[in-house]
């Protein structure tokens, strides 16, 4: 079995974003950008089917500028097999996404993709339910537990009330959550391979994919400033000020 996964290119999580002066978007000159954390846990969850003999294969995919290849070198230095880039100048949004890996699973005959839950980025959240919509196939979202067998899989997924199992066919499209897995660490050694394996470059229309945007940013503002807060000699002073600010 082949697995595809997929790997965005996000600013680092650990940087504090700005907004361009003219709130037309976020800063990116000079930020440092990393693999979206939830396509890392993917990444690792697919290399782990394949290291337990489930899979033959893990290639990593990401859409965006040429610099995306940086990466989908760390996922190859984590141990996936091979790369695919499909360029794209603009930032997909998730239908144009689901619609580049819907063509993708086609043209790889994958029988199981692996996604992040969300990109830190937008937080969206729609590109594996899109996905399987378009392919028709099982899904199984915010997994934190997956079992592979034969011809289908059992899925711990994380919800509202707790955890839940569910048992999908195969093919079938997954999310990563958060406690799906820890990421293994890529050492030197590792990085200095990846640089030798395959990476393929498509564009949108080598896939038959256009661009459509169906939703269009107006403008973005950084939050408002939080004013500072005050001590409060007693619990009753406390109901006080609540009701004062029409709180209570």
């Amino acid at each position: 079995m082949k697995i595809l996964v997929g790997v965005k290119r996000v600013v680092d999580y650990n940087v504090r974003v700005q907004v361009k002066p003219d709130g037309s978007g976020v800063a990116l000159d000079g930020v440092k950008m990393s693999v979206n954390p939830f396509d890392e846990i993917a990444v690792e969850e697919a290399l782990r089917l394949r290291e337990a003999g489930k899979a033959t294969e893990v290639v990593v995919v990401s859409i965006g500028p040429v610099a995306a290849q940086e990466q989908l070198r760390t996922a190859l230095a984590m141990g996936a097999d091979r790369a695919i880039l499909v360029e794209s100048a603009e930032a997909c949004q998730s239908l144009t996404v689901a619609r580049v890996f819907a063509k993708l699973v086609e043209k790889e005959q994958a029988g199981l993709v692996i996604l992040g839950k969300q990109a830190i980025d937008d937080d969206a959240g729609q590109t594996p339910q899109m996905l399987a919509a378009l392919l028709g196939c099982a899904q199984a979202s915010y997994a934190s537990k997956v079992e592979v067998n034969d011809n289908s899989m059992r899925v711990t997924q994380e919800v509202d009330a707790g955890l839940q199992t569910i048992d999908v066919d195969l093919p079938a499209v997954i999310s990563a959550d958060l406690r799906l897995n820890e990421p293994r660490y890529v050492k030197l050694p590792d990085i200095m391979k990846a640089k030798k394996k395959p990476m393929d470059t498509l564009s949108l229309a080598d896939l038959g994919v256009e661009p459509a945007a169906a939703l269009k940013v107006v403008k973005t503002e950084a939050p408002a400033a939080r004013g500072g807060g005050r001590k409060v000699a007693s619990a009753e002073e406390l109901v006080k000020e609540l009701k004062n600010k029409g709180l209570l």
